[in-house]
This record gives C-alpha cells, structure tokens and sequence, in this order.
C-alpha cells in the first residue's frame, strides 16, 4: 500500500498571534526549525515522499520556503489563497494533487509529537480502518468517542455544552482527545461531499455506522498542539 501526505497549513493562525501577524502559522520557529519543517521531516523519516502542502494565509511565503529548503520528497502546494476550506473541503480540494497513493495521512502543522507513524499505518493496515484517528486520553472540550472493546469511533461530545452526538447503541463509550493526525484511505475522499468549507471531525461522526473508524491510541507519546500562543509559550519554556 502506498502511502502519501496532507500537511494542513492554510489556517489563519488567529490563536498565535502577534507571532502570524506578519507569516504563516506553518513558518513560526521551534527550536531552529519552522513547524512546517518539523512535520515535513517526521513525515519523510516514517516513509512517505510525496507530500501537499495547503496554503492560504501569506501563502507566497510557503511556496518559496518550500523551494528554498528542498527535502528528499516529491512536495506540492495545494494553493487555498482565495477561499480558506476548512479540512474536509481542503482535502478534497487537493486530491488531484495525492498521486496514486491508496492511503493518506493528514496532519496539522501546529502538531508537535512522537507518535509513531510507521505503528499508525501498520495499525491502519492491520484493523482493515477506512479512517484512522490518532487519539489520546487528555482534557479538551470536544471529546470524539469510541467503543471500549475495538475503539471504533462511535460518536462525540461537546463537555461545555451537553451536546451529545451518540448514533451507535454504546452504553458507556471511551471519550479520547484527537490529536490532529489521521490516516484514511483515498476512496473516502470521495465521499466527502464537496470542496466547500467544512470540517473532516462532524464529516467523520456523520460516517459512524456507515465506514469503519478506528482510534489510534498514542498515550505513551509525546504530543504538543502549539497552534495558541499560550501552548507555544508554555513548550518555548
């Protein structure tokens, strides 16, 4: 099975500012390296080589970062700059762009972690998954939620504000945090009903019943989202 890469790095970057003030969230610096450098590479070292890069936000900045750091992998831009999709729109947006791989990993740029992807596509493989999710057990205000007995996904839960989105016959499902990262394999992009803005996570949930999603448990992994400036201070110090 071939694999190829999603990087979502089109977002405005609102919860970074002053830092996106003047560029993209995907080239703010951690440790010497742009976000954007750190998931290219983790990406390229689990494997895959043929990469899309969206853009939107200073998207002229992207494209010729990308062509100024040339990395062992066949990189593209899927170019957003005059609507912002969201990632279910962006995703089928940039499927032209994915080759004739037969799988697809997604990952947002703002993602920091040690997930072993290699494990992840293996475990993608092995389950039989059309949509693989990369969750943990950690404190947020969206839960997704799963079968206890073969973390399939079987729902989701807003904590904030009781909605509660359970269409499977689970009695006590497991509530884990995404982390962001996703593999799923290309036919489902086809399912997705357009190219308009809207989110891949109400996209999955609309699917339980339907497609077969499973958790990626990654407890044991380092895992950061410095997406929010406060985040991005914390991990800096």
């Amino acid at each position: 099975m071939s694999t190829s890469a999603l990087i979502f790095a089109a977002g405005l970057g609102t919860r970074l500012r002053p830092l996106t003030d003047s560029r993209p969230k995907a080239l703010v610096c951690y440790e010497g390296k742009t976000l954007l450098e750190h998931v290219l590479d983790k990406i390229i070292a689990a494997g895959i080589h043929y990469i899309v890069v969206n853009v939107h936000h200073f998207p002229d900045q992207i494209i010729n970062f990308l062509k100024s750091h040339p990395k062992e992998a066949e990189v593209r831009v899927s170019d957003e700059r005059a609507y912002l999709r969201d990632t279910a729109g962006g995703l089928r947006f940039a499927e032209p762009l994915l080759g004739d791989s037969d799988s697809v990993l997604l990952y947002n740029v703002d993602i920091l972690s040690t997930i072993d992807i290699p494990s992840m596509m293996e475990y993608h493989r092995n389950t039989g998954a059309e949509v693989t999710l990369a969750v943990r057990d950690r404190k947020t205000s969206r839960y997704l939620l799963f079968d206890p007995s073969d973390l399939s996904l079987c729902g989701w839960k807003n904590v904030q504000t009781g909605q509660l989105i359970l269409p499977g016959n689970i009695e006590t499902p497991m509530p884990l945090a995404f982390s962001g990262i996703h593999l799923i394999d290309r036919k489902v992009i086809n399912k997705i009903p357009s190219v308009e803005k809207f989110s891949l996570v109400p996209f999955y949930v609309g699917q339980v019943g339907k497609m077969n999603i499973k958790g990626f448990w990654h407890q044991q992994d380092d895992w950061c989202d410095v997406g929010k400036y406060s985040d991005y201070s914390n991990v800096l110090n």
